[in-house]
């Protein structure tokens, strides 16, 4: 559907599951990265980026509710809202509205491109026929060329059937790509586009062949260190499902069993080279993240990132060579919260902020 404390963490499965029942400590062991970004308090699906001046950009959905379609007394619906760190994550600057369209307008990602523009993409949600439930409006695409002061009128990525849950990810040719999913018959679908003039256009939709299995996908790319693409992506009740490409997005693999169940996968390379993907791991009701030192071929047992059944996380490295994971906790005035860890050998050792 549309979907809408410094310690080594042993990967054996009593270690991550007596974590578990610890309460993280507020300006120790997370910080919030908003409680209220002034659309009616409830914060989620974040994703945070680096900026060339050092700084780090946080964006999220902005509304009342899981969805927050418009309404008499906010007919905007929810909206996409940043918020800057200028101090490596420790503290968070004023809410500022990236887009506010008119109706709901969800789930962002954001990336600075070699050339400093910003791109932030979402994907928008209008109420239902006859005022009932709602209907999907696509994907979207909003810039910025000066640091994130000024935002451009949306335009859209691709048509209405194809939804968004990560970050546009540039590659080294310059050419940009995007992780799409759909759910169309009864079926449901992984998919990417491609841009090779900095997102102005965007190529026709490839689908990732789901081997059979109906995804709700969400899906994530990186690229692997001999080239090629791996896509991440969401099953409903089974192990995350995994395609590579060979050709930059032309085309894909049947998906794989990745080994291990999660929702909305964000990948992300650590300083050390190791790959992460942090989850939502629904049936153990919390954030988790898994590490892999071989490329994608294996990972790690899940380990415990906090108790909040949110998720939708997203990684950014840090100046010291840590990793700052941000997520968000679901429920009546869900906030976002951020911490952050090294990765040692397939565990990580989380950072207490000072």
């Amino acid at each position: 559907m549309l979907r809408t404390s410094c310690a080594i963490v042993l990967l054996a499965g009593l270690a991550f599951t007596a974590r578990a029942e610890e309460a993280l400590a507020e300006g120790k062991d997370f910080v919030y990265v908003c409680k209220d970004g002034g659309n009616g308090a409830y914060e989620a699906f974040p994703d945070v980026c680096r900026i060339k001046d050092g700084r780090l950009l946080a964006v999220f959905y902005d509304g009342w509710t899981h969805v927050s379609l418009p309404t008499a007394d906010k007919p905007s619906g929810g909206r996409v809202t940043g918020v800057f760190s200028e101090d490596e994550g420790k503290t968070w600057g004023k809410p500022f509205v990236i887009y506010d369209g008119p109706n709901d307008d969800r789930d962002p990602s954001v990336v600075q491109l070699s050339d400093g523009r910003i791109l932030c993409d979402f994907f928008s949600l209008k109420t239902g026929p006859d005022g009932k439930g709602y209907v999907g409006l696509g994907s979207w695409v909003v810039e910025s060329g000066d640091a994130g002061k000024t935002w451009s009128a949306a335009r859209a990525l691709c048509n209405e059937d194809y939804y968004c849950s990560s970050p546009i990810r540039e590659l080294p040719d310059g050419m940009l790509i995007l992780g799409l999913y759909a759910e169309k018959n009864g079926d449901g679908y992984g998919a990417s586009t491609t841009s090779k003039d900095g997102g102005k256009t965007w190529t026709p939709v490839v689908n990732i062949p789901n081997g059979g299995k109906r995804l709700d996908a969400e899906t994530d790319i990186i690229r692997l260190t001999d080239g090629r693409l791996y896509a991440a992506q969401r099953s409903p009740n089974e192990s995350m499902r995994s395609s590579i490409s060979t050709d930059n997005g032309a085309t894909w693999s049947t998906s794989e069993d990745m080994g291990f169940q999660g929702h909305c996968p964000y990948l992300h390379r650590a300083p050390g080279g190791a790959v992460l993907c942090a989850f939502r791991w629904h049936s153990k009701n919390g954030t988790y993240l898994c590490v892999s030192a071989d490329e994608c071929k294996t990972w790690s047992a899940p380990i415990l990132v906090d108790n909040f059944i949110g998720a939708y996380p997203s990684m950014v490295s840090l100046k010291d060579g840590s990793v700052l994971i941000i997520y968000y906790e679901e429920g009546g005035g869900s906030n976002i919260r951020a911490r952050k860890f090294n990765v040692k050998g397939a565990g990580v050792e989380w950072l207490p902020f000072p």
